[in-house]
């Protein structure tokens, strides 16, 4: 069965999604955040960069979709959004299936160019 491609909406929010996770610091930050909401000055503590260039990641992934963030008296926590994680995991999926099948078949294919079947792959 064949899926349609993404409508230009769902392209963009999924070219935002990689965009963000593309940068390493922006990953580790998804990653913290898996374990549960985070303040900002937490989120900032592994790194050895600037607390703005922090708030600049921070903006990146909110801009994606992937966190958000609520205001409690002075401090900004941050959750994880995870819609469009499982958004970017169907696209990956859809392609991961379609190119085992494919290998499938030319293993497949090549056993049968050696004569051999199906179950003596091994």
């Amino acid at each position: 069965m064949r899926r349609s491609s993404p409508s230009p909406l769902d392209a963009a929010r999924l070219d935002a999604v990689f965009a963000a996770l593309a940068d390493p610091t922006r990953r580790a930050i998804v990653a913290r955040l898996a374990r549960g909401e985070s303040s900002v000055k937490e989120l900032a503590k592994p790194f050895k960069i600037s607390g703005p260039a922090v708030t600049k990641h921070l903006k990146v992934l909110q801009g994606a979709g992937l966190i958000a963030r609520s205001k409690r008296a002075q401090q900004r926590p941050c959750r994880l959004v995870p819609e469009p994680l499982r958004e970017a995991n169907l696209w990956v999926e859809q392609y991961r299936r379609l190119w085992e099948d494919r290998l499938d078949r030319l293993g497949d294919y090549l056993l049968e160019l050696q004569g051999k079947k199906k179950g003596d792959r091994a």
